[in-house]
Order: C-alpha cells, then sequence, then structure tokens
C-alpha cells in the first residue's frame, strides 16, 4: 500500500484540460450522416422532417435574438476593451488583420479566379469581370449571397451567357455551400485571435484551422455575418475561446461586405467552369433551350 502511494504521488502532476467540442468529427459525422439520410430514401423521410423542424425552430429563436444583439454586443466589445492593457496596441493589431483580410480577398477574387476562368474558359476574364460587376456590387451592398440570387442568376444568363440550366443548378447551390471569401476570413480571424492571445499554433494546427474553415463555410447561410456563427466551430477546433470573436466583430460588419462580394464571383466563375466542362451532356436532345422560358419563375421563387 505504502508502494502504489508513493507511486500515485511522485509522478508528475498534469493539468486536467477540457479537450472541448470535437468540431470535426461532428462534421464529417453530420455528413455521413445527411448522405445516409438521403440514400434511405420514404424511410429516412421522418427523421429528416425532424431535422427541418429543428431548423425551422432554430431560425425562429435567431430572428428573436437578433433583436437583442446590438446590446449584447455593445456588453462584449466593451468588456473585451476593459481586459486590454494597451487598446491602441490592440486596435492597430485588428486594422492589420482587417488588411490582411482584404488583400487576401482582392487577391483571391481577382488574381485566383480570374485565372481559373482562363485556364478552363480559353478566354480572357476581363470582359466577364465588367459583365459580373453589377451582382459584385448588389452583394457588396446587401451583403447577403442569398439576395444577390436573382441578379446574379440574370446577369449569367443575360450578359455571360451561360446556360439556363446549368447556372440554375449551379448558382442556388453555390450560394449554400461555396463560400471562398467566408472560408478565408474565417481562416485569417483564427490566426489572428491565436496570435493576439500568444498562443503557438503548429503546423497540424494551421492544417486544422484550414479544414475546418472550408467545412464550416459550407454550413454558412447566405445572410450578413452568418461567418461569425461558424467562427466559433473553427476556434473551438484549435482550443481556441469563442468568446474572442468580439476582438473582431468591429470590423466585421465591413470586412462582410467585401467577402461576400468574392463568394457571389466565385459561384459565377464556378457556374462558368461547369457549363465548359459539361458541353457534351448540355448538347445531347432532349436537354433542351426550353428551360429559358421558365426563367421569370424560377428568378421570383428565390
Amino acid at each position: 500500500e505504502m508502494q502504489a502511494t508513493r507511486l500515485c504521488t511522485s509522478g508528475p502532476t498534469r493539468p486536467v484540460q477540457d479537450p472541448g467540442t470535437n468540431i470535426l468529427g461532428l462534421i464529417v459525422f453530420c455528413i455521413a450522416l445527411g448522405a445516409t439520410v438521403g440514400q434511405m430514401g420514404e424511410s429516412g423521410k421522418p427523421l429528416l422532417d425532424i431535422f427541418t423542424s429543428l431548423s425551422d425552430a432554430m431560425m425562429i429563436i435567431t430572428k428573436v435574438v437578433v433583436w437583442f444583439s446590438p446590446v449584447g454586443v455593445m456588453f462584449l466589445v466593451m468588456a473585451k476593451m476593459l481586459e486590454m492593457e494597451d487598446f491602441s496596441v490592440v486596435a492597430g493589431q485588428v486594422g492589420l488583420y482587417a488588411l490582411t483580410v482584404l488583400l487576401g480577398l482582392l487577391l483571391h477574387g481577382f488574381v485566383v479566379l480570374p485565372l481559373l476562368y482562363w485556364l478552363v474558359m480559353r478566354q480572357p476574364p476581363f470582359r466577364f469581370l465588367v459583365d459580373m460587376l453589377q451582382a459584385i456590387a448588389t452583394a457588396f451592398g446587401t451583403a447577403s449571397s442569398s439576395a444577390t440570387l436573382p441578379v446574379t442568376i440574370s446577369t449569367l444568363e443575360d450578359k455571360v451567357k451561360v446556360d439556363p440550366k446549368v447556372v440554375r443548378f449551379c448558382i442556388p447551390i453555390g450560394a449554400t455551400i461555396n463560400m471562398d471569401g467566408t472560408a478565408l476570413y474565417e481562416a485569417v480571424a483564427a490566426i489572428f485571435i491565436a496570435q493576439v492571445r500568444k498562443v503557438p499554433l503548429d503546423v497540424g494546427k494551421v492544417i486544422a484551422i484550414s479544414v475546418t474553415a472550408t467545412a464550416a463555410s459550407i454550413g454558412a447561410a447566405g445572410i450578413p455575418q452568418a461567418g461569425l456563427v461558424t467562427m466559433v466551430m473553427v476556434l473551438n477546433a484549435v482550443g481556441l475561446p469563442a468568446d474572442d470573436i468580439t476582438l473582431i466583430i468591429v470590423v466585421d460588419w465591413f470586412l462582410d461586405r467585401f467577402r461576400t462580394a468574392i463568394n457571389v464571383l466565385g459561384d459565377a466563375v464556378g457556374a462558368c467552369v461547369v457549363e465548359r466542362l459539361s458541353l457534351r451532356d448540355l448538347e445531347k436532345p432532349g436537354l433542351g433551350s426550353d428551360s429559358r422560358g421558365s426563367k421569370d419563375t424560377v428568378i421570383t421563387s428565390m
């Protein structure tokens, strides 16, 4: 008994740490569950109805919370400011963070995406960018991919001349799951918060941030500042406290407009790429050109 006591007390003490939520595991499980329920057909419909009702209930709760959010955000920001030893230093860091996000978004939107367009379409992207200006401006003004849907659809069909079947398939899906700007912003924000907190990030954690930011952006709604909600998942993935989001709330309303514009531009490029890669299928008889006739109905339903 004495030896057992000596063995228990002589070893090095290690602090007990809460591992937190396994966000990546949760995302993988949800993807697997969704795919399985989709393949179950009628037998999976009751479970699907439960999730649909739960989603509707959460949206109602969210609408109520939104009315009180300005007051809550004000107190969160004030509390974070009181914790700061030197507010001017943190303000400068937030400014550099905002500049980094803007440079990343501009690089992705006006270098990477046009380069992808040029490589696949085999034509200069300048005319395409000019044609998309109205959709980009609408996205910047509304900060909502969903609100920009009708403008994006009409621009691609009328100006860019993308096949209506491709447009109406790709753009609604892209507005939900193709969030290039949001993924970039969430990754940069998580790294910034870690640097402010002086939390070291190794290669594994940076990769985890990148993967989680990409996966979390897929679940972001096409509404203003929806990225802040999924940002919690990214922070939890690397063990950072969720309340540190208040560090970036001050500038998020501004950055949200830029990342929404890049999201919409990415959706448009994706539609063009899909059309290019599907030319043979689109030329098959029976996949007809009559789909353009229902354009007004589809846009109205958006």
